[in-house]
């Protein structure tokens, strides 16, 4: 399949990836999948408006043992990568079967059609928050390859209150992956 540049696809990206991207086609990847957060994100659609007419129910935030959910981990559990199986498993068998467990098998089931996706010189950026980072660190480790880890970025902002009985959660992550050792990287363009 050809795919011009500014191809836009709507829906589950996971049947997008599985059926309609190619081997190798992209350069660059950056994911800000939902974070888990619990909550319901709308869409405005009138600038400057805020009544309920001008909104529409983008998506939700929280993830549940539904039946895909299901299907996924028993097909993350018989996958051919013995590793993988072994994680999903073993995080399962750690977590339990929770929203956070849900949130990771169906993060995994798509981050492996992203690896497939990507060039030999591309790379990979998931933004996400600290309750589930270092979860999909080590998911990712499993499906780049740990050599392949190239940078924990840590975005900081000032939002919000101060915590009074912790210290304030004001920091994403975004985890920086390679396909391979021979990635494209230019400092010049990101650094201006």
């Amino acid at each position: 399949m050809n795919i011009s540049n500014r191809t836009l696809f709507f829906g589950d990206n996971l049947k997008i990836l599985q059926e309609r991207i190619p081997d190798e086609s992209f350069d660059l990847i950056y994911l800000d999948p939902p974070f888990n957060s619990n909550r319901n994100y709308n869409v405005l659609f009138q600038e400057g408006r805020v009544d309920s007419s001008a909104q529409i129910h983008a998506f939700e935030d929280t993830w549940e043992w539904t039946d895909d959910t299901v299907r996924l981990f028993n097909e993350l559990k018989q996958h051919p990568n013995p590793k993988i199986a072994i994680l999903i498993h073993s995080l399962a068998e750690f977590i339990g079967h929770n929203e956070m467990m849900a949130y990771l098998v169906n993060m995994t089931a798509r981050l492996m059609p992203l690896h497939r996706v990507l060039k030999p010189t591309g790379s990979l950026y998931l933004h996400c928050d600290p309750t589930s980072s270092h979860y999909l660190k080590v998911i990712l480790d499993v499906i780049f390859g740990v050599k392949n880890f190239q940078n924990e970025i840590v975005w900081c902002y000032e939002l919000g209150a101060r915590g009074k009985k912790r210290w304030a959660r004001k920091h994403d992550t975004i985890l920086f992956y390679s396909k391979t050792e021979h990635f494209y990287f230019d400092w010049k363009s990101v650094a201006t």
